[in-house]
């Protein structure tokens, strides 16, 4: 049915509207090598790389996955992560994705965990060219965590303190939690910190894009 339907109503990429592919290879190229930042909660905590600024091509690629329902943007978006994770410091034959939570309302809206989702098409990615990688979406949110947008960063600590739950499920290898905007870095650190208190320990935090 997708197949008859890609070829009656052909897809336009979703930052400049080319048609062809949900993201087409001009725009794909906005997804550059990952380049470490630094925000203050995760300063001395854990090294944070993301693969391009919030802005442009990248910010409506991002919005469009998110929030205008256009989820056949997830192999892309997974593809941009599984070329990057290669050039991670010291990188591990088999990365264990931990995707960060979403809040139920926003998962329903988006038709599921969406970041979940692409590091799902990630580890399909990295086994397409034979390496192994796994994902564990170990994480999540619990009752009255309010939507981060506009919260500065002590809001968005206060929003997730005590709130984020571990759920049953293996990690093994060296663990990536991944995302997909770092704004204050308030998310990152406090899924880091849990999982750390819970056993496990967090390498890195890869993003597509950094806001700010």
């Amino acid at each position: 049915m997708s197949k008859i339907l890609d070829l009656l109503i052909p897809a336009r990429c979703a930052s400049c509207g080319a048609p062809g592919a949900p993201c087409c290879d001009t725009c794909q190229t906005v997804w550059g090598a990952l380049s470490e930042i630094i925000r203050g909660p995760t300063a001395g905590l854990v090294p944070v790389y993301v693969l391009a600024p919030y802005a442009d091509e990248a910010r409506r690629l991002i919005l469009a996955y998110k929030e205008r329902g256009r989820r056949d943007l997830a192999p892309s978006l997974g593809r941009a992560i599984a070329e990057a994770l290669v050039h991670l410091p010291d990188p591990e034959p088999e990365p264990c994705l931990v995707p960060v939570p979403s809040r139920r309302h926003a998962s329903r809206v988006r038709g599921g965990p969406h970041v979940r989702r692409v590091a799902e098409e990630c580890v399909k990615v990295l086994a397409s060219k034979g390496k192994a990688a796994t994902v564990a979406p170990v994480l999540r949110l619990g009752a009255g965590v309010r939507d981060a947008v506009g919260l500065t960063r002590g809001e968005r600590s206060a929003n997730l303190d005590g709130r984020i739950r571990l759920v049953p499920g293996v990690c093994r290898g060296k663990v990536v939690l991944l995302d997909d905007v770092i704004t204050t870095g308030a998310t990152a650190a406090a899924c880091t910190r849990f999982l750390d208190i819970s056993g496990i320990h967090v390498s890195a935090v890869v993003a597509l894009a950094a806001a700010g």
